[in-house]
């Protein structure tokens, strides 16, 4: 017993480094920072979505800082190809044994890669990323790479930029543990930005933890135990998500055309694990799972052309489920 109280302490006090070193660089984002430590404490990808200049680019260049992992970035253009992304076989001629091959690796081999405004590349390109993100690895040329471990996806996307760009199929999206809403920052929060920002010495992150720390915290949160009662509720509150179940909100059998799939849930009980080790317990709680719903369903509800027409939001429409469900427990 005490062995394990040693180890959820561990685990939490790393996990709370992280958070604490990546704060002395964001300012604010509070909420964010902590939901994308649980996607990748639980091993998971995430989209951020936000308008240009909130410091995606720069969370996620912490967050490798800080668990010291290797960084690659994608800048996706109209213009990028797979191989691009993926890597290339090249051919040497005129070696002692004549023609030898080479592959080339592409910057999909680091363990946190940030997909740089990933609504901007083809959809060629963007399902490049699709065996990437699922398998962990790549195939060029019939042979398959084995990426790095840990690896990561943090993709970034602007909400209000519709020229040029080519909206990420459900396929992919589902691909995304968790969609995280990085929000305007307030006054107080923007003069601190510029006070940072326009100094003579700028702030970045230092390793608070490592790639074995990372892989331990992922192992820890699989044995997380989730109470039968816990994952019925989290079943409920997906089922829900369909306009089909007679117990679903009104609004969401007007707006909604197609729920969650079952990778929803996957998501929400994985970043209630990970949440569970934070406020050092080895138990998830039903407060665990109501967190963790927004961020690992908001992407995955598809409206219909009624709740797109009136510019319905899918958060307002989880809000509403949770809501109901408290009122029926």
């Amino acid at each position: 017993m005490l062995r394990e109280t040693e180890r959820i302490e561990t685990w939490k006090r790393t996990m709370e480094e992280v958070r604490e070193e990546i704060a002395r660089v964001i300012v604010g984002q509070e909420e964010t920072v902590e939901q994308m430590l649980w996607c990748v404490f639980a091993g998971g990808h995430a989209l951020l979505e936000g308008i240009p200049g909130l410091g995606k680019t720069m969370l996620v260049r912490s967050t490798a800082d800080a668990l010291d992992l290797p960084f690659s970035r994608i800048q996706f253009t109209p213009d990028l190809m797979p191989s691009d992304i993926t890597g290339t076989d090249i051919i040497h001629f005129g070696g002692p044994e004549g023609a030898s091959g080479e592959f080339r690796r592409g910057p999909l081999f680091g363990s946190i890669v940030l997909a740089d405004e990933i609504n901007r590349a083809t959809p060629k390109t963007q399902s490049a990323l699709l065996e990437a993100m699922q398998e962990k690895t790549v195939t060029v040329g019939g042979v398959t790479h084995k990426l790095p471990e840990p690896f990561f996806v943090l993709a970034t996307q602007n909400p209000l930029e519709n020229e040029g760009t080519y909206p990420l199929p459900e396929a992919q999206l589902d691909r995304f543990l968790l969609k995280l809403d990085v929000d305007y920052p307030s006054a107080d929060e923007l003069k601190e930005i510029i006070r940072r920002t326009t100094a003579a010495d700028s702030r970045q992150a230092v390793r608070r933890a490592d790639a074995a720390a990372l892989l331990d915290i992922q192992r820890g949160a699989k044995e997380v135990l989730v109470a039968e009662d816990v994952l019925d509720y989290a079943v409920r509150l997906l089922l829900m998500t369909h306009p089909a179940q007679a117990e679903s909100p009104d609004s969401v059998k007007r707006y909604v055309r197609f729920g969650s799939g079952p990778r929803g849930l996957q998501a929400m009980v994985s970043v209630s694990k990970v949440r569970a080790i934070a406020k050092g317990r080895m138990h998830v709680s039903t407060g665990d799972i109501r967190a963790a719903a927004k961020p690992a369903l908001r992407h995955r509800l598809l409206l219909g052309f009624e709740g797109q027409a009136e510019g319905v939001s899918t958060d307002m429409l989880v809000d509403e489920i949770l809501d109901r469900l408290e009122n029926k427990r």
